[in-house]
């Protein structure tokens, strides 16, 4: 059998930056850069002030800064409440079948602060966690999403304790021990989608990745194929035992992953299941000049794992709507957009916003594709109160997809955005600036963000 854990272990802590090819470092960079602004926007959510006050400390030998204000926490506060504020809108970026920037970015600030690392340092450790999450993930067959488990939080545990191990100049061992640790802290439900816990599940993988990497520098131990054992973690997580636990890694031979995989960067702070859609209705929209009014029918195509998420077809919050197809399709046709303004309470419960849901209807497929738990494409068919039938045709990439990427103008705007007018212009360009020269800086010193 196969010592996974050890050799991705070796990986880890042999990596450097310049091992690694430069789309990948690029692909990286703007994942960071995208995730920072949406984890500023992020924190003016009431659930970022209610984990502070029950959960955060300011106790502890190592503190690190919560993200815009420069406020000091214990390094794993940090971690926790920093990953809640990137997750807390859905806005942040998509790969791996979840969200690994969420996870990784508050977990690298937070250990590199500590640890004085450099911004190639944390850079290099970013694409260490992408690239474990992605070896992981490969070897299990059936979507986690499918039997309930939620990959941001299980696989992104174990990629964080990666990253942090990192940039705690950990050995090959210490790096395979933290991941070990890890493994026994990796948890997260679909069940919770549409709810605080699901933001909080990313939170808690960012903290559990730094306490893991401290607790191995500390010396705690852990069985070193905690991975790969027959009742290991893949094992435990696997349909049927279909993982495959024995397979070599070896990683003279391997691919880059993330420049195989990227990053998908999200238009619209909903559950990515629903962004093909998205697009495909607000193109019909467009090109027909469609009004509520106008349309007396919505049918949607899309994959059976996309439906598992999209639990609540009557949401009553903004929070329940983020995994609502009904509401994705409703607030395109209301409002012609789906922004962070049309996700809250008082825009779902608009009346015309209501009526559209029951005229919503959905029928899925369980097809995915090679690289993805989603279908191959996504279709929206509209029928208008005068009997046309106007059809999206197949959208197999969403716009800002890996395969359809954003420009620099376009992530700008959405930096721009999240941040909002409590940041003079001057500030926000700075801080975008120094983000796409992520590893250029001398420190996660350097991005602290304050208002006026």
């Amino acid at each position: 059998m196969s010592s996974l854990t050890l050799d991705l272990g070796q990986f880890v802590a042999d990596l450097g930056l310049r091992q690694i090819p430069s789309e990948g470092c690029d692909i990286a960079r703007t994942g960071i850069a995208d995730c920072f602004g949406v984890l500023v926007a992020g924190t003016r959510d009431r659930e970022i002030a209610l984990i502070d006050r029950e959960l955060g400390s300011t106790s502890g030998a190592a503190l690190a800064s919560l993200i815009p204000s420069g406020a000091r926490r214990s390094i794993e506060t940090a971690a926790l409440i920093n990953g809640v504020a990137a997750h807390v809108l859905d806005y942040d970026d998509v790969g791996l079948d979840g969200h690994p920037s969420a996870v990784l970015v508050p977990a690298i600030l937070a250990q590199g602060e500590v640890s004085g690392a450099s911004g190639a340092e944390m850079l290099t450790a970013y694409i260490a966690g992408y690239e474990v999450w992605a070896e992981l993930l490969a070897r299990e067959p059936t979507p986690l999403h499918r039997k309930g488990w939620h990959p941001t939080t299980v696989l992104g545990t174990i990629a964080a304790a990666a990253s942090c191990a990192k940039l705690c100049s950990l050995d090959a061992t210490g790096t395979s021990t933290a991941m070990a640790i890890a493994a026994s802290m990796a948890s997260g439900l679909v069940a919770n989608f549409g709810t605080m816990t699901k933001s909080f599940q990313v939170g808690r993988a960012a903290q559990s990745g730094v306490i893991a990497a401290r607790l191995s520098k500390a010396g705690l131990t852990a069985s070193l194929d905690a991975l790969e054992h027959p009742a290991g973690l893949l094992a435990a997580l696997s349909h049927e035992g279909k993982a495959e636990l024995d397979r070599a890694f070896i990683a003279a031979e391997k691919e880059w992953h993330i420049v195989r995989y990227g990053l998908n960067i999200k238009r619209y702070p909903i559950c990515y299941a629903t962004h093909r859609s998205i697009d495909a209705v607000l193109d019909l929209i467009e090109r027909y000049d469609l009004s509520p009014e106008r349309v007396e029918r919505v049918h949607v195509s899309t994959g059976k794992t996309q439906s598992l998420m999209l639990r609540n077809s009557r949401p009553q919050t903004g929070l329940e709507a983020k995994f609502s197809m009904q509401f994705a399709m409703a607030a395109a046709l209301v409002a012609r957009r789906v922004g962070l303004s049309e996700l809250t309470d008082g825009f779902v419960l608009r009346p015309e916003v209501q009526a559209i849901f029951p005229r919503v209807s959905i029928t899925t497929t369980a097809a995915t594709t090679e690289s993805s738990a989603f279908a191959p494409a996504d279709a929206v068919e509209i029928t208008t109160s005068s009997g046309e039938t106007l059809k999206s045709g197949p959208v197999e990439f969403a716009k800002g997809s890996h395969q359809r990427p954003l420009s620099r103008d376009d992530l700008w705007v959405k930096f721009t955005d999240c941040l909002g007018s409590e940041f003079p212009d001057v500030k926000k360009s700075r801080a975008f600036e120094k983000l796409m020269i992520f590893d250029r800086l001398n420190g996660a010193g350097d991005l602290v963000l304050q208002s006026h």
